[in-house]
Order: C-alpha cells, then sequence, then structure tokens
C-alpha cells in the first residue's frame, strides 16, 4: 500500500493516489509527497531551524524575537495560552445567564472582570498562534486556519466590544431590556468561536500523530 504525507501538518494517508484534501489541516493534494523505503518521512520544522539567526550581526531585537519564538514551539506555549478562553468564555456565558435570569449584580461583576482577564490574554494566544501556524505550518492558508484566524478575530472583537459595553453599562444583564439579549447572544457566539478554533486546532494535534 503506497503511503503519502502531508507536507504542511504531517497527516499519513495509505491509498493509490494522495486524498483531494488533507483531513487534518485541509491543504490540497499537492501538498503531499509518496513516502518510500528510501525517502523518510517528511519531519516539522524544528523550532531551532525555523528561528536561526541571519549572519549579518541581528539587531537586539531581532534577537529577543527569534528566542521568543523557539520558546514557543519548542514548550508548545500556543496550546497553553489558548486554555484560557477555551476554559473561561464558557464560564463567563454561565454566569451572564445566571445574572440576567436570577437579577445577581455579583455574577455580572464576576463575568465582567473574566472578559477583561481573557483580553488581556487575547495578545498572547494570537501571537503565539501566528508563529505556530508560520513556523510548523508555513503559513498555509487552507480552510482549517482560515477557521483559527476568522476565530480568533471574532473573539478578540467581540471581547473589546463586551468589555466597553459593559463598562458604560455596568447593569446591562440584570436590567430588563432588548440589550440584555444581544449581550447574552453575543457572549454565545464568542463561546462558539473560540469552540469553533479548539475544534480544528484539536484536529490539527492529534490528527496529525503517526500510529
Amino acid at each position: 500500500m503506497r503511503k503519502w504525507e502531508c507536507t504542511v501538518c504531517g497527516y499519513i494517508h495509505e491509498g493509490a493516489e494522495p486524498p483531494d484534501e488533507c483531513p487534518v489541516c485541509s491543504a490540497d493534494k499537492s501538498m503531499f509527497v509518496e513516502i518510500t523505503e528510501q525517502t523518510p518521512p517528511v519531519e516539522p520544522k524544528s523550532a531551532a531551524a525555523t528561528t536561526t539567526l541571519p549572519a549579518t550581526n541581528p539587531t537586539f531585537l531581532a534577537k529577543v524575537y527569534a528566542f521568543a519564538s523557539e520558546q514557543i514551539l519548542r514548550h508548545h506555549l500556543h496550546p497553553i495560552a489558548v486554555h484560557t478562553p477555551n476554559g473561561i468564555l464558557p464560564m463567563v456565558l454561565v454566569f451572564a445567564l445566571i445574572a440576567a435570569f436570577f437579577v445577581r449584580p455579583n455574577f455580572e461583576k464576576a463575568a465582567f472582570y473574566s472578559v477583561i482577564f481573557v483580553l488581556i490574554n487575547m495578545p498572547v494566544v494570537i501571537f503565539t498562534g501566528y508563529e505556530v501556524w508560520q513556523k510548523r505550518y508555513q503559513g498555509a492558508m487552507t480552510s482549517t486556519f482560515k477557521i483559527k484566524i476568522a476565530a480568533s478575530a471574532i473573539t478578540f472583537i467581540l471581547l473589546s466590544f463586551l468589555s466597553l459595553w459593559h463598562a458604560l453599562q455596568p447593569d446591562i444583564l440584570t436590567t430588563p431590556s432588548s440589550g440584555r439579549w444581544v449581550y447574552l447572544v453575543l457572549t454565545a457566539v464568542v463561546v462558539g468561536a473560540v469552540g469553533a478554533a479548539g475544534h480544528v486546532g484539536g484536529k490539527l494535534v492529534f490528527g496529525s500523530r503517526k500510529n
């Protein structure tokens, strides 16, 4: 049985031909190479290889950036960072629902402070994700990565909007109004966005493992 490896994520396919689309990262068939006994599987780029400094006197900022990029890949900092929005935002939605339906101001405050905490963490999530995408997946613009990019943008924009809205109207959830339901819907959209990003991210991490 012939074997084909996706050069983007490392997924192995067995068959006469490579698949039209990688089931893990959605790369097209042109990104597959055949694996033979003489040709070892394509290995993902190592952190050291992807952050090699140029020979011509790099600046201090370039050295700092290269060091940070290497640590992100070596210590898997993006999966660590994304646990913050993935874990806290569902709790935010639960707190917001409790505040709205049971008129609990303390839950409204807890939801607001949690949103602020996640918003502060988002630059780290986005930066580490960008580095992994560029260095490990060669910046491939497949549907998988488009979903992750769109989900990150939606999350950051809506969190910024919800934070500002709540700062201007602290009792938005405990005061009966149509705005309260809009606020809850937007919070649910944020949770859906991080869920979608987490789903495709999980496919990249676990779907590319070789048996």
